[in-house]
């Protein structure tokens, strides 16, 4: 398990103190607790106290005044535009890695071999379940699996227009590593192997569909919430 560093107990503090500030805890205007008392209240250092006001501030929740102490300077929610803007960008990225993953397990399907067909099930062994801690390991496992589908297409262009975005996959991968956004399963894997293995072109391209359907509805159930 990870240490609580500075860093993460300020972070704690930033949102502790975000939720009081848009729950009105605090109305524009008025004077936050001073330093010992924020301390007290989260049981935190009063340099992790400083810390998350100076983020606060910056973000325009909060204002400081010399020898005054830290008042409210807006109750608005600045993080939700930015989270909106990070799911509407997962959500284009997943779109463009659909449209890639399926044509290329389409064309895997019309050219597997039983070779390939073996890679890919020995690299879905080595890729495991994600059970959280290792996620950069696990990212380099998972990437590589979908890495070897584009592969089985034989499609250069293809391989290298993946390699291109790889850093956005992986942006991807990670993303269904957090609470919000569910990880496609081992079962879902295994089965776009099964559809390649079967020759069967649009079961490869329904499996791959199938394999990110789950991702993009939440996604869109969180651009609407």
């Amino acid at each position: 398990m990870r240490a609580l560093t500075k860093t993460t107990l300020a972070d704690t503090a930033v949102e502790a103190i975000r939720s009081e500030i848009l729950a009105r805890r605090w109305l524009v205007g008025e004077k936050l607790p001073n330093e010992a008392s924020l301390s007290s209240m989260l049981s935190v250092s009063r340099g992790t106290i400083r810390e998350a006001v100076r983020v606060l501030a910056s973000q325009g929740y909060l204002e400081t005044r010399q020898g005054s102490g830290t008042y409210v300077r807006s109750t608005a929610d600045f993080g939700r535009p930015l989270d909106m803007a990070r799911r509407a960008g997962l959500r284009d990225q997943f779109e463009t890695r659909l449209a890639l993953e399926i044509e290329a397990a389409r064309l895997a399907a019309l050219r597997r071999t039983p070779e390939v067909i073996s890679q890919l099930r020995a690299l879905l062994v080595a890729r495991g379940n994600y059970e959280g801690g290792g996620k950069a390991a696990f990212i380099e496992r998972d990437l590589a699996f979908h890495k070897a589908v584009i592969a089985a297409s034989q499609n250069r262009a293809m391989v290298e227009i993946y390699e291109f975005f790889s850093l956005s996959i992986a942006d991807t991968i990670e993303a269904t590593l957090g609470a919000d956004i569910p990880e496609p399963d081992m079962q879902a894997h295994v089965a776009i192997v099964d559809a390649i293995e079967s020759g069967d072109q649009e079961a490869t391209g329904f499996a791959v569909r199938r394999f990110m359907a789950p991702v993009i509805a939440a996604l869109d159930r969180l651009l609407m919430s």
